[in-house]
């Protein structure tokens, strides 16, 4: 890196601390030099990204690869929002894209990558967090002020129903079932005050995928086909095992219930991503390498609530309560992790990023 051929042998600290992938591409449009950060979103090291073409590793729409020659035979940089920009078998990620000719190096360009996720993650997970509080003061209101009228009501539709005809005993079961429903929904929502703080311990996250996936399989997702595509060398997670379970399988049933009665296919995936990092209140960063996404090929989101998807009530079945996610969120917010979703037709990925296990617990 000092070597005073490399056109930023000076600024390597500058490059190693950009916190976007960055790249350094030659005349003939040959990786010359990557970031940590790109390292991460390629998923290869710099030593075998280095010399490779670069839109063979980066897979970006060809629009983009015009107006790159375009903007080193001008000589001026390029900004485009937008972009779908994917590598190797991950999924392709809407990027903001920054094209920009490198001072006193003839040819030589940077491509830098501002993928949308990254600053949309914080914002959700703050935003759901902030929601799942709000939901259990309001489930301790509506359990005092709620429950205890609703078993009033039950109670005088059944004693009404022992002298009824045929025809009024149908009103008198839509009382009880509806207010069976309500208080179902309630209990539904006194989850988030009862939730204990998670029981912080290393957990093997390959572990927790085979119990829920051996669960799915037996119930819910027997109509189902689930894919495994783990990273072996996957560290130990630092988290509450039993919690995560219980987030894994409430997205395996999203994902079975999301396919119907025909059936289809559940993909799940772990992976590293050792330049993930979440910036925390007090300015410092916290990596998040472990990766795990669970994939459908369902439907997708209703366009009108995947902004809101993780928070309380709101949901895309047509008789759900929109509770579900909102404790995955909740319960990923405890651990200090990040949950992201993207969807589209015949593709929904949630995505999971967990830290691993504390040097001073090893």
């Amino acid at each position: 890196m000092n070597d005073a051929s490399n056109p930023h042998s000076n600024d390597c600290d500058i490059w190693a601390s950009l916190p976007v992938p960055a790249f350094l591409v030659d005349e003939h449009n040959c990786i010359e030099d990557v970031n940590s950060a790109a390292e991460g979103f390629i998923n290869s090291s710099r030593k075998s990204l280095i010399g490779k073409k670069i839109w063979q590793k980066v897979a970006i729409e060809s629009s983009i690869e015009l107006a790159f020659d375009k903007a080193r035979e001008q000589g001026t940089p390029l900004f485009v929002n937008d972009v779908d920009v994917g590598a190797r078998e991950r999924a392709p990620l809407q990027c903001a894209v920054q094209i920009a000719p490198l001072h006193g190096h003839p040819g030589h360009m940077l491509l830098m990558l501002s993928p949308r996720e990254l600053a949309g993650r914080m914002t959700q997970t703050h935003s759901a967090k902030s929601a799942a509080q709000s939901a259990i003061g309001m489930a301790e209101m509506l359990a005092h002020e709620i429950k205890n009228p609703l078993a009033g009501i039950t109670g005088a539709a059944q004693l009404l129903s022992m002298n009824l005809s045929t025809d009024d005993l149908e009103l008198t079961d839509l009382i009880v079932s509806e207010s069976r429903r309500i208080v179902k929904l309630l209990e539904q929502v006194e989850q988030f005050g009862n939730l204990s703080e998670p029981d912080f311990k290393p957990v093997n996250l390959h572990d927790v995928l085979d119990r829920a996936r051996r669960s799915a399989l037996l119930g819910f997702g027997a109509h189902m086909k689930i894919v495994e595509k783990y990273d072996p060398s996957l560290p130990l997670a630092w988290g509450d095992p039993d919690q995560l379970l219980q987030v894994v399988l409430n997205l395996l049933k999203n994902a079975s219930e999301a396919a119907g009665s025909a059936g289809g296919t559940i993909t799940v995936r772990t992976f590293y991503e050792h330049s993930f990092r979440l910036r925390r209140s007090d300015g410092q960063g916290k990596l998040l390498p472990l990766q795990i996404e669970i994939s459908d090929d369902g439907p997708g989101l209703p366009e009108k609530i995947r902004d809101d998807i993780f928070e309380p009530f709101v949901s895309g079945k047509e008789n759900g309560t929109g509770l579900g996610l909102a404790l995955v969120s909740k319960i990923i917010g405890d651990h200090n992790g990040w949950i992201s979703v993207r969807s589209e037709p015949g593709n929904t990925t949630f995505r999971l990023s967990l830290s691993r296990v504390p040097r001073e617990q090893k």
